[in-house]
């Protein structure tokens, strides 16, 4: 598979000379400013084919740019690089220039086996806060690896750590996919929290979102074209842009497909990462989020879900590929060979209302979807599934823990205690790699949400709990 229009994108090295090539192929000028050099503002050539282009000697880590777009009409545009590593803040700042060495230590990991997988989600905002008012970062994160170890978890799946607005938040609604959020400590901070974890035989998988892009994000218009006053170069440009939360990408365009899958290829090669869990691939492939609805069906997406999974694959055979869909369409794991997309695995969305069904949790007690979620088999394969009792999605948007729904203002009574077991004992015993919530296993009541930090005294007073889920 080839997917490169054109290589070199964003910033390269090239022995004394650093290099800058930018797409903006609406652009009439484009210019290079920022500490790189204080005093001037560096023309760039265009290459003629939508790509803008400089090299320069001089260059160091930690020095920051911006690029100036004047535009068709005019406009003078302060725009971020869309491949900046980096940024100085996660809002308004500036790309910042990275040293891309890192001392990997013989990092050599390789992820077990799916059968023999148990994930964690964690996010790392509120996983081990030093602090209340203090959010969390991934060296506060690597004080827990001893505990996660022994709990028998062997796959982080991380939420989303990408630029975001303001520096809090689930994750989702990213700013810069390419650019590590500085209040979890940054690009250095995610590959030492990699290499620790390795070390630890403990792998990680990053959840991306591709199904859309922050309109507030510089990718917005961002060399000043658009049309029906839509988000440009980066984003369909009629109704198929529209989405819940911010701009489609053009997933037929070549330059944002190339952009997209460059992405995986850095999360995988330089963060050594182990895979990814792509966000809402059904918002992808449909614009209303619907399967079995072809009016509003994106092939595009179709095709480029079967790249990523193709590329990850293709630079770690052993990359764990997992979607979130919504239609339990066994097409997501099929092989591309039958039409599928190849992922490994994808979210067993329904197992955790199941289980709430079956210990009366959502009014009557029925056991027929439990039966329906432990007999269900994606391609004859029960370990293309991923199961939960709880995630981040079913534990808020208006909901509540497990245990909270069990026992509401007392979520660690002996009820509440039963039935946590009950259900996690189901989950890590069901056909499916299976996947906690942070905290679910020693008792964290509420809702998750992104400002209150995990209770780890819990883990302590609840030991017994905790005991009953390591393996």
């Amino acid at each position: 598979m080839q997917h490169q229009l054109k290589k070199n994108l964003g910033v390269t090295r090239h022995g004394e000379f650093t290099e800058f090539r930018l797409w903006a192929p609406f652009a009439k000028d484009v210019k290079l400013a920022g500490t790189i050099r204080p005093d001037e503002q560096v023309a760039m050539k265009s290459e003629g084919d939508g790509y803008w282009s400089v090299r320069l000697k001089g260059i160091e880590p930690g020095q920051n740019y911006v690029y100036l777009i004047t535009t068709a009409d005019d406009q003078l545009l302060t725009r971020n690089d869309p491949r900046a590593r980096q940024l100085t803040t996660s809002d308004n700042g500036a790309s910042v220039i990275i040293d891309p060495d890192f001392d990997w230590q013989g990092d050599a990991f390789t992820p077990v086996l799916p059968q023999q997988q148990v994930m964690y989600e964690l996010h790392v905002g509120t996983f081990n806060r030093p602090d209340a008012a203090t959010i969390g970062t991934f060296s506060d994160t690597l004080e827990k690896l001893d505990y996660l170890r022994a709990l028998g978890v062997n796959v982080i799946e991380l939420m989303p750590v990408t630029s975001m607005a303001h520096s809090y938040g689930w994750g989702y609604a990213p700013n810069h996919i390419y650019s590590v959020e500085n209040a979890y400590g940054g690009r250095h901070g995610l590959l030492t929290f990699v290499r620790e974890c390795h070390k630890q035989g403990i792998a990680v998988i990053i959840d991306m979102v591709y199904n859309h892009f922050s309109t507030v994000t510089d990718l917005w218009q961002f060399d000043g074209w658009s049309e029906n006053g839509r988000g440009g170069i980066y984003f369909y440009n009629d109704t198929r842009g529209d989405t819940p939360w911010g701009g489609r990408p053009d997933y037929g365009r070549p330059e944002v497909r190339q952009f997209i899958l460059d992405n995986v290829t850095m999360w995988l090669e330089e963060y050594h990462l182990d895979g990814l869990r792509v966000d809402s691939t059904i918002y992808m492939r449909n614009t209303e989020g619907h399967d079995n609805d072809p009016a509003h069906d994106i092939s595009h997406a179709w095709y480029l879900l079967q790249d990523i999974a193709e590329l990850a694959h293709k630079l770690n055979p052993n990359a764990i590929v997992v979607a979130e869909d919504c239609a339990n369409s066994a097409y997501l794991t099929k092989p591309r060979s039958e039409n599928g997309c190849a992922f490994d695995a994808q979210w067993e969305l329904g197992f955790p209302h199941a289980l709430r069904d079956g210990l009366g949790l959502r009014g009557g007690r029925t056991l027929a979807g439990v039966r329906y979620e432990l007999e269900r088999r994606y391609n004859g394969n029960a370990f293309e599934k991923v199961v939960f009792s709880d995630s981040h999605d079913t534990a808020a948007n208006g909901s509540v823990r497990l245990n909270e729904a069990a026992s509401s203002g007392d979520a660690a009574d002996k009820h509440a205690r039963e039935k946590t077991v009950l259900a996690n004992t189901v989950m890590l015993t069901a056909p499916g790699i299976p996947m906690f919530l942070q905290g679910q296993e020693f008792m964290q009541e509420g809702s998750f949400n992104d400002w209150q930090e995990l209770e780890w005294d819990k883990a302590e007073t609840y030991s017994g709990i905790v005991l009953a889920h390591q393996h």
